[in-house]
């Protein structure tokens, strides 16, 4: 049930993007794998696709982009893009990417809004297992039965607070974007609302109402976006929780610990596991 579209090189020209696209719509199978390795600062450009997509930085750091915000995917975790999203995506670091495209119709249970899922042990080997068995012609009861168990294994998979609400107001827009090239933990309410021309309990609710989260949630994590990426190539804890603005590396960990569920070196450690896992070859 499986289509193993491999890309290279690693560089998608619209051609090629569109190509591969159409490749997959054109798919009679209720589910289509992909996988792709692609250099850092790689980008792809806006499209959207009749299926949706579960994206996974097998390894490297993904962001995907759309009107509604960003969304972060480091290793070990997967990205929900349903059916019709316009996104666009960049890599940060050398990414090995692997993707499974699913008809709407091939479960009831999928999720229906964008969001960052942690990856299981099981869908990890699911989805590379998928890849690597490539298309197969004949039918393969094996095959049928592992694209049905990782479909429905998307329903099971947790959300994790990676996604980034933008804003559509162009004073907000102004003031997150300002923030994103310079993160601080020290963003006040009080400050950006003078800055947006606002009275404090006007900024509260405009910026609540376009993003669905108060400025404190937002700004952590925005920081936490800030700082995975440099982690993740080694940077000591204590120089990004300072960078950051953090009074303090506590108060960093403290943080990071509940908006990811684990301190940042156990965290490292299960993304450098999930980098070496390597998928078996196709015979």
């Amino acid at each position: 049930m499986a289509e193993s579209l491999h890309v290279a090189p690693p560089f998608l020209e619209t051609e090629a993007l569109a190509g591969r696209l159409a490749a997959i719509e054109d798919s009679r199978e209720p589910a289509v794998t992909l996988a792709g390795e692609y250099p850092d600062g790689h980008k792809v450009t806006a499209h959207r696709h009749g299926r949706a997509q579960l994206l996974h930085a097998l390894a490297g750091v993904v962001t995907v982009s759309t009107q509604a915000g960003r969304w972060m995917v480091p290793p070990d975790h997967a990205m929900w893009i349903p059916a019709g999203v316009v996104h666009s995506v960049e890599m940060l670091g050398d990414v090995s990417m692997r993707s499974v495209y699913v008809r709407e119709d091939a479960s009831a249970r999928l999720p229906t809004a964008l969001r960052v899922m942690g990856m299981s042990d099981l869908m990890r080997s699911l989805l590379i297992e998928a890849v690597a068995m490539g298309p197969v012609e004949a039918e393969d009861r094996r095959r049928t039965l592992l694209l049905e168990l990782l479909v429905a294994e998307i329903a099971h998979l947790p959300e994790r607070p990676l996604g980034l609400p933008m804003p559509s107001d162009a004073r907000l827009v102004a003031l997150c974007r300002g923030f994103l090239g310079a993160p601080s933990a020290r963003a006040t309410i009080d400050d950006w609302a003078e800055r947006s021309g606002m009275s404090r309990r006007t900024f509260t609710r405009a910026f609540a109402r376009e993003t669905g989260l108060g400025l404190s949630a937002w700004r952590q994590q925005a920081c936490l976006f800030a700082a995975l990426p440099r982690l993740a190539e080694g940077e000591p804890i204590t120089t990004v929780a300072l960078d950051l603005g953090y009074e303090s590396v506590p108060a960093f960990i403290t943080m990071f610990k509940r908006m990811l569920g684990m301190a940042p070196r156990a965290y490292l450690r299960g993304a450098q596991l999930a980098e070496t896992a390597t998928p078996r070859r196709p015979a």
